[in-house]
């Protein structure tokens, strides 16, 4: 596909980033911004056929905001992957349906994911649908919030109908805990600073999904037992118990994530009015 270049993320990706590029080699374009990994990961993506560039990692918006400004694609449209994530071949097929008949309105598509743990999708205690916007034109998009990312368009947003397919767990419970520790402390700091400013109330009766999923997950963060409520939320009124056992351990690692967002909050703050932690 001669129209869209495709940018991958990484950092110590080995196990992963071979699928990943596998997946995208209908691309004419594919660029492994990596956070200087010290494992494989850059020799395999060179012998996949990939362009690396490296940049030393600081936040994921800053990571995405460089790659999108500073590299030079071979195309107008990128698509932006995760290295633990795949592109099917109907997602690929419609990429190029509805780029050929794109309008210059059109700044982004969004898209959604689907998460796979056990062998299975969690279809509900993912929390699914949440959506992306994974495909963009670069002059005209930009990224903020340093982590849970939030993908701004200077133009129209359009979604698609096929799905990313992501595998948070290819490298191991292990690596997911200590990944969603570090996650919890990004997402603590961004926590007390928002929770310095009024929630925009009129979004949670947004169309937009992005802007009523953002809306709702500041009102979320400021209910009591809020980690046992995300719980109760995926495993019984998202229907999460639906997904076997896969379903129950992720409700679970999910609620834990939660506390640990919760702790870090209370600690920082603390921190703030020189209390002890």
């Amino acid at each position: 596909m001669s129209t869209v270049s495709v940018l991958i993320l990484t950092l110590n990706e080995e196990v992963n980033i071979a699928d990943c590029i596998d997946s995208c080699v209908w691309s004419n374009d594919i660029v492994v911004f990596d956070s200087m990994s010290v494992d494989r990961t850059r020799d395999i993506a060179l012998a996949k056929g990939a362009r690396v560039i490296e940049r030393a990692f600081d936040n994921y918006a800053a990571q995405r905001n460089a790659a999108l400004k500073t590299v030079s694609f071979k195309n107008p449209w990128v698509l932006m992957v995760d290295a633990d994530e795949r592109v099917p071949p109907d997602l690929a097929a419609e990429i190029a349906r509805v780029i050929a008949d794109v309008t210059d309105e059109v700044a982004m598509f969004r898209m959604r994911r689907k998460d796979f743990f056990m062998g299975k999708w969690l279809r509900r205690s993912s929390g699914y649908p949440t959506w992306f916007g994974r495909l963009q034109r670069p002059e005209r998009t930009r990224v903020e919030r340093h982590i849970n990312e939030e993908y701004i368009a200077d133009g129209r947003v359009e979604p698609l109908e096929s799905h990313l397919h992501h595998y948070p767990f290819n490298r191991g419970v292990a690596y997911w805990c200590e990944r969603h520790n570090r996650y919890s402390t990004m997402e603590a700091l961004e926590q007390v600073n928002r929770q310095k400013h009024p929630i925009a109330s009129w979004e949670i009766f947004s169309t937009d999904p992005v802007a009523r999923r953002r809306a709702l997950k500041q009102f979320a963060y400021r209910l009591p037992m809020r980690p046992q409520l995300i719980f109760l939320y995926l495993y019984f009124f998202r229907l999460g118990i639906l997904d076997g056992r896969a379903g129950l351990h992720f409700s679970r690692m999910r609620a834990t994530y939660e506390r640990l967002i919760d702790l870090k909050v209370i600690e920082l703050k603390r921190r703030q009015l020189g209390l002890p932690v």
